[in-house]
């Protein structure tokens, strides 16, 4: 298991278009999972509605957990998109 933690610095926070292609990038690390927790709920990085209704906003802090296969792969390609994007 792979943890790392995040401050969302987009102005939007993680709105519909970066939620979609965020869900996209964990998708395709499938069956490796890639989890998002903010404020102690926790869900499934690629499923897009449950990952729009934790409403996360600029200056949020996130925690994403890798487990799989593939967790360091996976990881990394979070850590990017995160820091180029939000």
């Amino acid at each position: 298991m792979i943890q790392f933690s995040y401050t969302i610095r987009d102005e939007l926070g993680i709105h519909a278009r970066p939620a979609g292609q965020l869900a996209k990038v964990a998708k395709s690390f499938e069956p490796t999972v890639v989890s998002i927790t903010k404020e102690g709920k926790t869900v499934k990085a690629s499923q897009l509605m449950k990952l729009m209704g934790l409403a996360i906003k600029k200056g949020h802090e996130i925690t994403i957990t890798v487990e799989g296969e593939r967790e360091e792969e996976a990881a990394a390609a979070m850590k990017k998109f995160l820091e180029e994007n939000l």
